[in-house]
């Protein structure tokens, strides 16, 4: 007998694990930051008592929403559980507007469902030469809020409880920040399962972009990937300057009232909370 409830934070955890099993990569410590956003937005599928299907609807305000982490288990895939899961946890949106970052092979089915196509994401990785800049260097606590709205600006969408956690420092992440003379920017660097994820990244020039990411180079081993939109073409084209090499490619695509991005440097925070 299939069953739904929203996920405790010890079940982010294993879902995540479902998430790196699936190729996406996840931060160690990104369970936390997640559940933070909205501990309500996280929801399971189970049959007998047993997880077999996950998905987050996560409210970051009164008019938006982000869908994410939808994952079915090999074993229960076909069957509708998926489906039926997704029904019931889009259900706490409302009247929100909801974006979604995915595969493009599964765009007729989210367009079911009322999503409409409004762009791409392109994951670009691999080795970066890091050097540190000394024009670049840890965020302070009482900066954060600024960075939050700065974000909001550039993405289209404040979301303050998501990003107010997320950018806080701890022992797999830090935020950056360029000081003069590079021009304004920040980004938040987090160690994953492989390497390291850089995002969100928000920077005036690409000089403070490239700064920013050969500086994060050196604070985790192995490589580091960025989510890059569409829109972001000087930051895809420094992305090849520095050798990173692009991966796949997600939809955004959104079911009501399209989120327009301002910035042109920009990485987005994630692809499975926006």
């Amino acid at each position: 007998m299939i069953s739904y409830r929203q996920m405790e934070a010890r079940d982010l955890a294993r879902v995540l694990d479902w998430a790196a099993e699936e190729g996406w990569n996840p931060g160690h410590g990104d369970a936390a930051a997640f559940h933070a956003a909205d501990p309500g937005g996280f929801f399971l599928a189970e049959e007998d008592g047993a997880p077999v299907a996950a998905i987050s609807v996560v409210n970051h305000g009164a008019d938006f929403a982000f869908l994410g982490l939808y994952l079915c288990r090999p074993s229960h895939r076909g069957l509708g559980i998926g489906f039926d899961l997704w029904t019931h946890a889009l259900a706490r949106a409302g009247g929100r507007t909801v974006g979604l970052d995915g595969v493009p092979a599964q765009q007729e089915n989210y367009a079911r469902s009322g999503f409409v196509l409004a762009g791409g994401t392109a994951r670009s990785g691999g080795q970066v030469q890091g050097a540190v800049h000394e024009a670049v260097r840890s965020a302070r606590p009482a900066e954060l809020p600024a960075f939050v709205a700065a974000e909001g600006m550039a993405s289209g969408v404040v979301k303050p409880d998501y990003l107010g956690r997320w950018l806080r420092g701890d022992d797999t992440r830090v935020t950056l920040v360029a000081e003069a003379p590079l021009g304004f920017g920040f980004a938040t660097v987090r160690q994953c399962r492989e390497g390291a994820k850089i995002g969100p990244l928000l920077a005036e020039t690409v000089e403070t972009a490239e700064a920013l990411i050969r500086h994060a180079a050196t604070l985790y081993p192995g490589p580091v990937f960025l989510d890059v939109p569409e829109r972001s073409a000087p930051l895809a084209e420094l992305c090849g300057r520095l050798g990173l090499a692009e991966g796949f490619r997600t939809a955004r695509m959104y079911r009501g009232r399209p989120v327009i991005q301002t910035a042109d440097i920009f990485a987005v925070t994630s692809l499975e909370l926006g």
